[in-house]
């Protein structure tokens, strides 16, 4: 078998070279090969340096997925790494693409690293629930500071190479095309340098009060996070500790983490996420259909912000209106997000002038005409729908991709109104849109092959994650959430209270609960505006003007800060409304809420598989992690729900009167 691993010599200095397509991912043979050819240049007197570099897309961008949960194969990276560290020549990483988890631990244990302008660098493994297991947490903070450290290790963000620079991460930047000249130029100007810079032998500066801050700022998005708790922990032991001893509790801690239930949940989301990317059905042999140019019908809201997904991608944006002056909103909210992503380091002044460049603002629906790909996103009425792609008929030209942002409308029905359904297809994104990364696709029973492949390929090119949905109420995100959101109105009938239900889900772990999350979406979402028809809960509150957060009262009294805080009234309506449907009043449990919002979530997952409107248990995992909040450390409803089992969840359902689905049981036990 082949070696991915290549070396050639440069009047003196070795290239190691891997070409292990996609990634360069860091599996045995890779190792073996790096391992071997580091050996050759140490051993050869003619060689007076050596230099890591790949082939392809990108540097070493991690671990071997494939490797995971199976017996280490030697040389282990940690293996490696030292050997890299305690080399008696120097060695230079040579950094294109992205350096991650172990890519970037073996450039850290190099004694230079020289990297490209569009390169980025980073220690990702919080998100698979783990912490670096090759000395990352180690020797970051003795190269950059514990700072530093705590952003890239505790929570997982990448880093760009003029950062890396700036804090010393990496010694050198250089254009994409220049990169291994620029090594080369390095390595011979080093090449008899003495003492070597081990970052293994520089001190670590205590910094307790970055630590503390790091904690109370960071304290939500790492709540229930046991991997970025301990990654904490491994730095704060590198200015403890002797680098031995530091990398010790590092290892020990990884292989902790590594049987921990928490860390194999995000793991399960890691994998389930590249899954879902795959197409039930169809073959690699169908080719995406070409994209350039996107109109966007409505620039409200949910219209706006799907144009700053596609202008931050580098795609021209036709956005459309029928008023002047929503247009001009439109086009203000899309300045104004750029100017703030400016003000905050997410992007540059240049780039957001050159996004922005890429917007065309009309009133003219024939203005369509020349786009590649048109998203409706306006109000929520299938008869408004209807008549937009009636008219997108006629006007699109052929070939052109036409999607609707619809939430919870009949798909089918709104591609029957053209004589091209094929080329129909759904794009539900999630507010906001240029924030929340779910994109729930959603594949018509007449959705051409290549439409649905270019519509998986554009998520990918926007950021989003994509799951692929069938044509049913809700689709997957939103039928399940339905469910909770009845059961959550039954509970308060019973007498449960908004402040009870929500702060059950708070405290197991998402970021809010039904009622909160109503509230911050808008109450009056669907709601009929007749407010002399009052029947349901909601109804009643709609027709007081309690329309959520932007009245100031919902199910919530909101004060000038928008903090929630139980309201009277609400209390009076819900007393109100028992009394009519002679509901008595009783103490309800925090489990029973629990169990009555949470497990008729799985059971109708169930039934969107069986109804084969979800291709995987693992999509609809995807789906809540992503576009609900479901915190990643309980994996998604479905494998939260392996964890509790079949028998608990059918007995619940039975108990509270639902109709277990046919297929729960197959779908809890199956691997």
């Amino acid at each position: 078998m082949t070696s991915p691993v290549t070396v050639s010599t440069h009047n003196g200095v070795l290239i190691v070279s891997c070409d292990s397509p996609p990634v360069n991912a860091l599996g045995a043979g890779v190792r073996a090969g790096l391992l071997e050819g580091l050996t050759l240049g140490l051993d050869d007197p003619g060689v007076e340096a050596i230099i890591f570099a790949c082939a392809g897309r990108t540097f070493f961008a991690g671990a071997d997925i494939a490797e995971f949960g199976k017996p280490m194969k030697t040389p282990s990276l940690s293996d490696l790494v030292v050997c890299i560290d305690n080399a008696h020549k120097p060695v230079i990483a040579a950094i294109h693409g992205t350096a991650l988890g172990g890519g970037c631990e073996l450039a850290l244990a190099c004694h230079y690293r020289v990297a490209t302008r569009s390169a980025k660098i980073g220690l990702p493994e919080v998100r698979l629930g783990l912490v670096p297991g090759a000395g990352g947490t180690q020797r970051l903070p003795r190269l950059v500071g514990i700072a530093m450290a705590l952003e890239m290790a505790a929570l997982g963000e990448p880093m760009s190479a003029a950062r890396a620079k700036d804090i010393g991460l990496v010694d050198a930047v250089t254009a994409d095309g220049a990169l291994v000249e620029h090594a080369l130029g390095l390595a011979r100007t080093v090449a008899r340098q003495r003492p070597l810079p081990r970052v293994s032998e520089q001190r670590v500066v205590p910094d307790p009060e970055a630590i503390a801050q790091f904690r109370h700022t960071h304290a939500r998005r790492i709540a229930g996070l046991h991997a970025s708790t301990m990654a904490i922990t491994c730095i704060e032991k590198a200015a403890e500790l002797p680098f031995a001893e530091g990398l010790a509790f590092e290892r020990a801690t990884f292989m902790r983490l590594m049987a921990d239930p928490r860390s194999a949940a995000q793991r399960h989301v890691f994998f389930a996420e590249r899954q879902a990317a795959r197409i039930d059905g169809i073959g690699s042999d169908i080719a995406a259909r070409s994209v350039e140019r996107v109109g966007i019908i409505g620039a409200g809201t949910m219209g706006s912000g799907i144009a700053i997904n596609f202008l931050s991608a580098g795609l021209a944006v036709t956005l459309l209106e029928t008023s002047a002056d929503a247009l001009k909103r439109g086009q203000e909210q899309i300045a104004n997000t750029f100017s703030s992503n400016v003000a905050k380091g997410r992007m540059t002044a240049r780039q957001a002038e050159q996004a922005l460049a890429l917007l065309d603002v009309k009133l003219d629906f024939d203005a369509l005409g020349a786009c590649d790909l048109v998203i409706e996103a306006v109000f929520e009425n299938m008869n408004i729908k209807k008549d937009i792609f009636a008219r997108l008929d006629h006007v699109a030209r052929e070939g052109a991709i036409l999607a609707s942002n619809t939430s919870y409308l009949d798909l089918d029905e709104i591609a029957a109104t053209t004589s091209r359904p094929s080329d129909v297809v759904g794009l539900h994104f999630f507010s906001p849109a240029h924030i929340m990364k779910l994109l729930e696709v959603v594949r018509g029973n007449c959705t051409a092959p290549d439409v649905l492949v270019t519509a998986m390929a554009l998520a990918r090119r926007i950021g989003k994650v994509a799951v692929v949905a069938g044509v049913t109420p809700g689709f997957i995100g939103n039928r399940l959430l339905r469910c909770r959101q009845n059961e959550a109105m039954n509970l308060l009938l019973e007498g449960a209270t908004p402040e009870q239900i929500d702060c059950v889900h708070r405290n197991f772990g998402m970021p809010m609960g039904p009622f909160q999350m109503t509230d911050l979406a808008g109450v009056d979402i669907g709601w009929h505006r007749d407010p002399a028809r009052v029947e349901t809960i909601r109804e009643a509150l709609c027709a007081e003007g309690r329309w959520g957060q932007k009245t100031g009262a919902g199910f919530y009294d909101y004060d000038e800060r928008r903090k929630p805080h139980p309201s009277p009234r609400v209390a009076e309506i819900l007393q109100e409304f028992r009394k009519k449907r002679k509901s008595s009043e009783r103490a309800i449990s925090d489990d029973e809420i629990l169990a009555r919002t949470l497990f008729p979530m799985v059971n109708e997952g169930a039934l969107l598989l069986l109804e084969g409107k979800a291709q995987r248990a693992s999509d609809i995992d995807v789906a809540w992690v992503y576009g609900y909040g479901w915190p990643a450390w309980r994996g998604g409803p479905m494998f939260w729900a392996r964890e509790q089992g079949f028998e608990k969840i059918a007995a619940a359902l039975e108990m509270y009167g639902f109709v277990v689905a046919p297929n729960l049981r197959d779908v809890l036990e199956t691997p």
